[in-house]
């Protein structure tokens, strides 16, 4: 299978874009408030406030929340299209990856995925909630680092569409630098997460791992 270099340079430069741009509103923003004084909620409006700029303060709060809520909305589509993904793999059941008969998308996997995360955005403070995307977030990354190597030794002929530069130093650094960033979350976020793994692998054991396509294939 032949491989379209364009998509793997354009997300290369995306990510360079974002990491520039990331270290940049870092670099101004501690270089006005202290960071001892950012571990907040809202970060980017206490540093607006602190500059004194006036209506431009505002201005940039709006540019956040709608910075935010994009960054929301592409997560949730996202998270949606995973359970459509694994369902279609066999790791759910077959009702799961149903498409809408008029707008052909996974409607009842977007409308689980908005419930839930509703519920708990709801009954939890800012920070619990954060602490509990990031969390998920960096073990998805260590899963999927760890998981690039194991494939590499275990299937090593198996045809890839993305490949990854340097896999036996990236994968390790990203599975070690995630691993570094979910120990600084408070024990109640780890505990959380715990709750929520067991919950997975319970679900993966008792369904997944008998009706996914690899296991009836084998």
């Amino acid at each position: 299978m032949s491989r379209d270099p364009i998509m793997p340079i354009g997300i290369i430069g995306s990510l360079l874009i974002c990491t520039v741009l990331y270290i940049l509103v870092s670099g101004i923003a501690t270089g006005i408030v202290s960071y001892k004084e950012l571990n907040v909620p809202d970060p980017i409006a206490v540093v607006a406030d602190r500059a004194g700029l006036g209506w431009m303060s505002t201005l940039i709060k709006l540019g956040a929340i709608a910075g935010l809520s994009s960054v929301i909305l592409v997560m949730l589509l996202g998270q949606s299209r995973v359970f459509y993904s694994m369902a279609r793999d066999g790791l759910l059941p077959a009702f799961v990856n149903k498409v809408h008969p008029k707008f052909q998308t996974p409607y009842l996997t977007s409308i689980v995925t908005g419930v839930v995360v509703a519920f708990f955005a709801a009954i939890l403070p800012i920070r619990d909630a954060a602490s509990l995307v990031s969390i998920g977030t960096l073990l998805a990354f260590v899963i999927v680092s760890i998981g690039i190597l194991v494939l590499r030794v275990r299937e090593p002929n198996l045809p890839r569409v993305f490949k990854t530069p340097w896999v036996w130093f990236v994968a390790p650094a990203g599975a070690l630098s995630a691993a570094y960033l979910m120990k600084s979350l408070p024990p109640v976020t780890w505990e959380r997460l715990a709750i929520w793994f067991v919950i997975g692998m319970i679900i993966y054991f008792s369904y997944g791992v008998r009706k996914s396509k690899l296991a009836r294939r084998v």
